[in-house]
């Protein structure tokens, strides 16, 4: 391969992207992969998706104790390296574009650079996920910044560029010592999700009225706090509530729901294409993670045109989306969220007036497209300067 050929924009890029899980859009990651990937295609880039349930080049299934049976839940699996797999998979790839940090896409990403290809990764795994799940040792001291050295060690600082969807993101890898160039460009949301009708003015807010969340069901997205404050409000005999995801805390979340707030609380794993009509059947969407590295379930619901409510969090990343100071509650405080949404039900005029805005925001800034875009100049960029380095 010449420079002329890595110089050229306009020539269609062959991407293979390494994801653990690759055929399933049950989490976050996967489903950042696969929309990427159908939105390459789309804009006439070859994309080779590789991992388990990858369509052509699917791998095995790592077993790996207890880690796995936590991660199940939370519908993700380790994928087993093979360097048959990965040699099939990246022949004639021009860039190499991975996940996760752990054992796949560190095998893959020795592969890829004996054979001579450019690579980049995403920052998808936050440490702070991992350690808020972590039940005791979550305390240990350090064990955050242990944690992001060990995903720099393992894997970061031996690709070419890391993608971050933040730069609350990019600032907390620098503060961590991260050396590798990185480029900030958001996860973006599909074109299936579309504003919902809003209310006329003068019309009053619905009863029931429909709150959403969506994430995994795990310490760190706090969807506890979301319960006792709906339980807390005024209006708390006329809120249905609903927490798409799925994860180790669905049974305590479940138990609360049903003492504060029973038969006004569904909570359970919804599929990703019923999504968009559940985000439309909503009236708020509250989002009270502790910690995110960007939150695109956040985004589908502003695209939905659902205002948010969200955790200010100083590892939460989803707290640049606030248009308003109503959007926002000190992270974990009860009261507040509860005050927050007693607001939104006594304004509804406001709740259908911001809705609209909210949704006309995300499809300017947003969009998977623009997204996908930016990314492709990225690539673009790591393969020339791969080429140079390798022509000097």
């Amino acid at each position: 391969m010449n420079e002329q050929r890595y110089g050229d924009s306009e020539r269609p890029l062959t991407i293979a992207m390494v994801v653990d899980t690759s055929g399933n859009r049950g989490n976050g990651t996967s489903n950042s992969a696969l929309q990427w990937a159908d939105e390459l295609e789309r804009q006439g880039h070859r994309v080779r998706l590789v991992g388990i349930g990858a369509p052509d080049f699917p791998a095995r299934v790592n077993h790996v104790p207890l880690v796995s049976w936590v991660a199940k839940k939370q519908q993700m699996q380790f994928a087993e390296p093979s360097d048959t797999l990965f040699r099939a998979a990246f022949l004639g790839v021009d860039v190499v574009h991975l996940y996760t940090p752990f054992r796949f896409c560190q095998h893959a990403c020795r592969m890829a650079r004996q054979m001579g290809i450019p690579v980049t990764a995403g920052y998808h795994v936050q440490p702070e996920n991992i350690t808020y799940s972590a039940g005791p040792l979550k305390h240990a001291p350090g064990i955050d910044a242990i944690i992001y050295r060990l995903f720099d060690w393992w894997l970061f600082s031996k690709v070419d560029r890391i993608h971050v969807p933040t730069e609350l993101g990019a600032s907390l890898l620098r503060s961590h010592g991260y050396k590798t160039p990185i480029t900030v460009i958001s996860n973006g949301y599909e074109p299936r999700f579309t504003p919902k009708s809003q209310r006329a003015a003068g019309v009053p807010a619905p009863t029931p009225f429909h709150i959403v969340a969506s994430g995994r069901l795990s310490n760190e997205k706090d969807q506890i706090t979301l319960i006792r404050a709906a339980a807390m409000c005024r209006h708390t005999s006329s809120i249905r509530l609903t927490i798409a995801g799925t994860g180790p805390l669905k049974r305590r979340l479940q138990w609360t729901a049903d003492r504060l707030l029973p038969g006004q609380v569904e909570i359970g794993f919804h599929r990703n294409t019923e999504m968009p009509e559940l985000l439309r059947s909503g009236d708020l969407f509250v989002h009270p993670s502790i910690a995110d590295l960007e939150s695109v379930s956040v985004i589908e619901g502003m695209a939905s045109g659902l205002v948010p409510v969200i955790a200010a969090s100083s590892l939460s990343a989803a707290g640049q989306f606030s248009l308003l100071d109503e959007s926002l509650f000190p992270v974990g405080d009860v009261a507040a969220l509860a005050q927050r949404i007693d607001w939104w039900i006594d304004h509804p005029d406001e709740l259908s007036a911001w809705g609209a805005r909210y949704a006309e925001h995300t499809r300017t800034h947003y969009s998977v497209e623009a997204s996908v875009r930016r990314f492709v100049a990225m690539e673009r960029e790591v393969i020339a300067g791969h080429s140079g380095a390798r022509n000097a």
